[in-house]
Order: structure tokens, then sequence, then C-alpha cells
């Protein structure tokens, strides 16, 4: 039996096995939406996931231009259009999410490995509950952020978190935090030394990596934060960067082998995740 995944991961599914029969019978979006009366956009938005299909008629209509008469094939699509369809977990939080963040967090519950870069704070599924309060309520007075906002915001992260806790088959994570997450100060420095144990701690599971990106490092070091998803070859990959006020995603094959040489080269960089421990120990001490 297909194992249960959530309705983004089988949206992104069957947008890209619609795309795949569209382009088999060498039609093009604008052909496709003129024949059926539907929005080329709408149309190009459910290929890559993005929007669902609210009907069922319309996929029907689609199968049925498409030539898909095999009985067999059309439930597999109408199957993964109801699954497409059902209430994600994380639907209590969306007014909090930035723009991009409900797709992110739909595929990354059914991610099976993710290769993460984080150079200014610790990253997001490794912080405790202190951590992330202290970055919410640092910001709220800049931000002009309500306390419901941070309160929501650190509940959705603890969640996320169970993503590498589970025990039932846990994300592989791999993840390289530049020097400068570990030394900047957040919320005091017994909040740092029970997010240095927690790091520790973490770094212990069979599933999960970390290494320190030292300063003293003289290569390539990315600039920005950013996360690459892998879905075991299900769906293609996605790499996820922050921006202002929004995120950005994408599947697009030249962004994601980009992020995978840049996760790489600093990997190369980094001290071994044997060293991790002995580094955030050091800096506790230092606070000391």
């Amino acid at each position: 039996m297909a194992a249960k995944r959530g309705a983004t991961f089988r949206r992104r599914e069957l947008g890209k096995e619609l795309r795949k029969l569209r382009e088999k019978n060498d039609l093009t979006l604008q052909e496709v939406a003129s024949r059926l009366g539907f929005s080329h956009t709408k149309l190009a938005r459910v290929e890559i996931g993005e929007n669902d299909l609210p009907r069922v008629g319309d996929l029907e209509s689609l199968m049925d231009l498409y030539g898909l008469g095999g009985r067999e094939d059309r439930e597999t699509l109408l199957q993964l259009h109801r699954e497409s369809l059902s209430k994600e977990p994380w639907t209590p939080y969306r007014n909090f999410m930035p723009s991009k963040m409900p797709t992110y967090r739909g595929l990354e519950q059914d991610a099976v490995a993710m290769r993460a870069f984080q150079p200014s704070f610790v990253f997001g599924l490794l912080q405790t509950k202190a951590y992330a309060e202290a970055m919410f309520l640092t910001a709220k007075p800049v931000d002009e952020t309500t306390t419901e906002y941070v309160e929501q915001n650190v509940r959705l992260r603890l969640e996320r978190k169970e993503l590498i806790t589970r025990t039932d088959s846990p994300l592989e994570l791999r993840c390289i935090l530049d020097e400068a997450a570990v030394r900047r100060m957040i919320g005091g420095p017994d909040v740092m030394r029970e997010q240095f144990n927690e790091i520790v701690e973490l770094s212990r599971l069979d599933n999960v990596t970390i290494q320190i990106l030292p300063h003293a490092v003289v290569g390539y070091r990315a600039e920005s934060n950013f996360a690459i998803l892998d879905f075991g070859g299900v769906i293609d990959p996605i790499v996820q960067t922050d921006m202002p006020n929004t995120i950005s995603v994408t599947d697009e094959d030249r962004e994601i082998k980009k992020h995978i040489r840049r996760f790489d080269a600093m990997r190369e960089s980094a001290l071994a995740p044997a060293d991790t421990a002995g580094v955030l120990h050091q800096l506790a001490r230092e606070w000391k």
C-alpha cells in the first residue's frame, strides 16, 4: 500500500502526471486551455502543484482529452485528486506564515532527505523552544507582530522539529551552520547553552548530521540560507530560500543543481561532524 502523503505532495504528484500526459499528446498549455475553456495560467499552476483542481469534472475532462482510457490509470489520478484536497495539519497556522511557506511546509513533511545551510541563526529544525521564542520576541516590536503570531510560530517550529525526531521514517537531515550562526547571542547565555546541548543531542541521531563552517575557512561560503528537499524520486526535488516577507520555492533543475554544488562545496570545507560537540562546548565555556 502506498504511503500516506499530505495534500501538498499529492497535488504536486498529480500535476506532474498531468504535465506528462499533456506533453505525451504534444499539446501546449494554451491548446488545452482553449479546448476545455480553462485559463492556461490556472492549468500551469495545477501542473506545478501550486493550485489544486477543485472540480473532479475538470480532471475527467483532462483525462478524456489526453486519451487516458485505462480504468486503473484513471482511478490512480482520481485518488491523487481526492487526497490533494484533504486538509493539511498545518492549516491552523496558515495566516501566520509568510507567502509560499504553506507550500514548503506541505512538501517538507513528506521529504525523504534535506540538505540545509544556515549562515545567521541556528537552523529551524534544530531550535529549542526558548531559542525560537527569543528570536520571535526580539523581532516583535520591530516587525510589529502580535503575541499570537509569536506563539503560533513557535508552536509550528516545534511541530516541524518532529520531522527529524519521529520514530517512523524520520527525515534524513544534513545541516551546515556557519560559525556566525552559533556565535550570535539569542536570548542570553543560558538559552544558548541549552540550544548547544540540543544540537549535540540531535547530532547523535542516526538520521542527523550537523557540521560547523568556521570563520577561518578560506573557501566558498553561500551568502544566504537554503534548504534542498529530496522526495526519493517520486516528485522532483525542491530548493527553498528566504526572502524579505516571503520565501522562494522552486523545482527548477538549474536551481537544484546550483544549490547542491553550493552545499557540497561548504560541506568539504566545514569541520567534521564529530567536531561539532567540541566547538559548541568551547563556545559555552567562553560565555561563562
